[in-house]
């Protein structure tokens, strides 16, 4: 979940009209040879004697964690109040964030190649290991909370949290648990032109639940079996329908930057930024704050900063800025974290990949996509489409997805290429067994039904 944007000369141009806000989503086209990929991941911090969630403040806490990263490893503070609430790369490459739980995030880096992006994610995770042990926390990477109850886990002091928490009540049975107990990975990929960003918005949003089935990783919640694969999926099927989503709209003719932008501009707003404070505009319109009707600051017109941090509030399964993002991954294993960006650079960033991709999914509808999307968190690689399975349909575009990454002949340790991080996913497909299945064997296995055992055996 993405913080607010950073106040820049452009950030605070004032928006005249909505053929600003087209060209804005128009800018992120790039040609093929700037093309590069985003990771984001985020992971459950615990203390590692109680295997209790961690509290912003303390000794041992999450305030001590970002203190301990900008000082020993040179990042930036960022403050909110006298809270320091993120760190930035002080060259701009990448952030730390925090989710409303604590869940400790990641903002990759734009790279060249899912080499880089792996030891990105490498280096990251030595440094938190390396100040966490320090402070005795640990870190795991699972899909959602297994045993901390909403009232035992902490909230941190952002102020759009406190506007977000309220309103999700209203709009959904689950907008609480995707703040507090959930985590994921994604990665955010260019486009090269409108034509080009609407067949990758289009492949990637039908098969967004193939990707939610292959990283399926969360099955336990308050201390036991959810009775899904991917609880976090499902809590997305009820958090707030009016912001997330499979866009079936993508689909129709006429699909652009423009009709996103009509769909950005209906979707109800959480929050405005004054002077370092966030004005609460839960529900309201950014059409009506387009024409200066906006209840909370009458007669004034938003700046492009609004808007940015309007569209970080949008949660569909891929969502579209100057980028797509794919956003239907449980957060999982550091094998996992590399294979994510694997999978859809070889899908979208090849041009005969990304074509057999579309002719994989073309003529599915959208109640056959919707249907598709509702099934998977509980049956996973088991949901079928057409009489076909999930787990058969992952087998094809993983297909695709390592002759993508191959055509890309990018080498990297001992001439590596990069498909080699879709192993763990082909084999996935070949025992059909997801993580999600795999530690639910264990808990009715050796774990004999204690679920603390995911934070021993599963901590980064």
């Amino acid at each position: 979940m993405s913080g607010p944007t950073p106040d820049t000369p452009k950030a605070r141009q004032p928006i005249e009209s909505k053929a600003q806000l087209i060209d804005e989503l128009a800018s992120g086209c790039k040609p093929k040879a700037a093309w590069r990929i985003g990771t984001e991941h985020e992971k459950f911090p615990f203390l590692t004697d109680t295997l209790a969630p961690v509290p912003y403040h303390g000794a041992r806490s999450i305030k001590a964690l970002l203190e301990g990263l900008r000082d020993r490893f040179g990042w930036t503070g960022v403050q909110e109040g006298e809270n320091i609430i993120a760190l930035s790369d002080p060259n701009g490459l990448g952030n730390v964030s925090l989710e409303p739980g604590g869940q400790f995030e990641l903002s990759g880096a734009p790279l060249s190649s899912v080499h880089e992006t792996c030891e990105e994610v490498h280096e990251h995770l030595s440094q938190v290991r390396e100040i966490g042990d320090r402070l005795g926390i640990g870190f795991l990477g699972l899909g959602a909370s297994p045993v901390w109850s909403r009232a035992e886990t902490p909230v941190m002091p952002k102020g759009r949290y406190g506007i977000m928490a309220p309103y999700m009540d209203k709009v959904g049975k689950y907008g609480r648990d995707m703040m507090f107990r959930t985590c994921t990975v994604q990665v955010n990929l260019d486009f090269s032109s409108e034509a080009d960003m609407v067949k990758k918005l289009r492949v990637s949003l039908a098969l967004q639940p193939v990707a939610t089935a292959l990283f399926a990783n969360s099955p336990f919640l308050d201390g036991k079996p959810n009775g899904f694969l991917s609880f976090r999926s499902e809590v997305w099927r009820d958090t707030d329908n009016q912001r997330s989503g499979m866009l079936p709209f993508a689909f129709e003719p006429g699909m652009g930057f423009e009709r996103y932008v009509d769909y950005a501009l209906d979707v109800p707003m959480y929050f405005v930024m004054r002077e370092g404070k966030y004005i609460n505009t839960a529900g309201e319109s950014f059409r009506a704050f387009l024409e200066g009707r906006l209840p909370q600051l009458p007669g004034e017109k938003p700046v492009m900063k609004d808007w940015a941090d309007h569209l970080t509030t949008i949660f569909p399964e891929v969502r579209l800025k100057k980028y797509l993002e794919m956003r239907g991954a449980d957060s999982g294993p550091w094998r996992s974290l590399c294979a994510l960006p694997a999978f859809w650079v070889g899908l979208l960033y090849d041009q005969p990949a990304l074509d057999a991709a579309w002719d994989l999914v073309k003529d599915w509808t959208a109640d056959e996509r919707q249907a598709l999307r509702d099934n998977v968190p509980r049956l996973a690689l088991g949901a079928t489409i057409r009489g076909r399975t999930v787990r058969e349909i992952a087998a094809e575009a993983l297909k695709l997805a390592r002759a993508g990454l191959d055509a890309r002949s990018i080498q990297g340790c001992k001439g590596r290429l990069e498909s080699g991080f879709l192993d763990t996913l082909d084999e996935t497909v070949a025992t059909g067994k997801t993580a999600a299945e795999n530690l639910l064997a264990l808990y009715h296995g050796s774990w004999q039904g204690d679920v603390n055992r995911v934070f021993r055996d599963f901590a980064y």
